[in-house]
């Protein structure tokens, strides 16, 4: 699904443009993916994890999201470079069809700019005007508490969590957490 592009000004003055991927955004996005493994222990990637991402595994990626009718992916681009991305997707199928699964990262960088809310405010809106859809849910890892905030803000809260279903390198064990928001129309 391709969503109509829009701008907003960060708390820093600086301008921010919200699309849909093109091809052009390949090298930034497989940068940006990159680099944001490396940041924070809260993503599901390490950096060197990071080689499946090809410039054709996303141009063919963005093809398929920018296509389906049940799928949207926003980059957030400050100054020509990307800051951060995020996407909705729900199913097709008649059982689950109902439930939008969410996912956000940004930048180090660009964190506490107020781009984190205003990318789940337009994935919100998405939501709310497919009639289909009755709840949106994402997961976030045990000690994210930045995210937290901010999902709860958004008016998501916890229904679940996954103990240990995070290991990493160095053998810590993390909780997932499961939150929902329902759809209020």
């Amino acid at each position: 699904m391709i969503v109509k592009a829009f701008e907003f000004e960060l708390k820093d003055g600086r301008r921010a443009l919200v699309r849909s991927p093109e091809y052009a955004d390949i090298p930034g996005v497989l940068d940006y993916l990159y680099k944001t493994s490396g940041e924070t222990e809260f993503l599901l990637r390490y950096p060197e994890e990071c080689v499946k991402y090809t410039p054709e595994s996303e141009k063919e990626l963005f093809d398929q999201i920018n296509a389906a009718p049940n799928d949207a992916m926003l980059l957030c681009l400050v100054d020509g470079k990307v800051a951060g991305n995020c996407r909705i997707t729900w199913s097709s199928k008649i059982k689950t069809r109902h439930r939008a699964s969410i996912g956000i990262a940004l930048l180090r960088d660009y964190w506490n700019q107020g781009i984190g809310t205003r990318l789940l405010t337009e994935l919100i809106r998405i939501a709310e005007e497919n009639e289909g859809i009755l709840q949106m849910e994402l997961d976030f890892i045990e000690g994210n508490s930045r995210a937290r905030a901010l999902y709860e803000k958004m008016g998501f809260r916890i229904t679940g969590m996954i103990p240990n279903a995070i290991r990493l390198k160095n053998g810590t064990l993390l909780n997932e957490y499961h939150m929902i928001r329902e759809i209020k129309r």
